[in-house]
């Protein structure tokens, strides 16, 4: 009898799903203010001021959790991505953390160095 996938399972196919093929696809801004659809910041700040770092953090929480493929290659910059992973990867769940650094060898070794 085949076992049933756990919640962590699920949720984790869910964001390998969405998870675009190479870091290179991700070409959103490095600067500036941005702001998000509804349907990712559906809930508090919509605005982004990608300059000030503790939005700019917040900005990508928001984004890896929320968004689908499109939103993340639109909204994520690849190079911002690498060097705020070491810090982001602590404050993202441990399904995105697991599934970014299992398709990304990039963040798993910024992940190694950081430590």
């Amino acid at each position: 009898m085949a076992t049933q996938p756990g919640l962590s399972d699920l949720r984790r196919a869910k964001f390998a799903r969405r998870a675009p093929a190479a870091l290179s696809e991700l070409v959103g801004p490095q600067h500036g203010t941005v702001t998000l659809p509804l349907h990712l910041a559906w809930s508090g700040l919509t605005t982004f001021d990608l300059d000030q770092p503790r939005l700019r953090m917040s900005y990508y929480r928001i984004v890896l959790a929320e968004g689908l493929q499109d939103d993340l290659v639109r909204f994520l910059n690849r190079d911002l991505l690498v060097s705020l992973w070491p810090t982001l990867r602590t404050l993202v769940s441990r399904d995105v953390r697991e599934v970014w650094e299992s398709s990304f060898d990039g963040l798993a070794h910024e992940a190694q160095a950081a430590a």
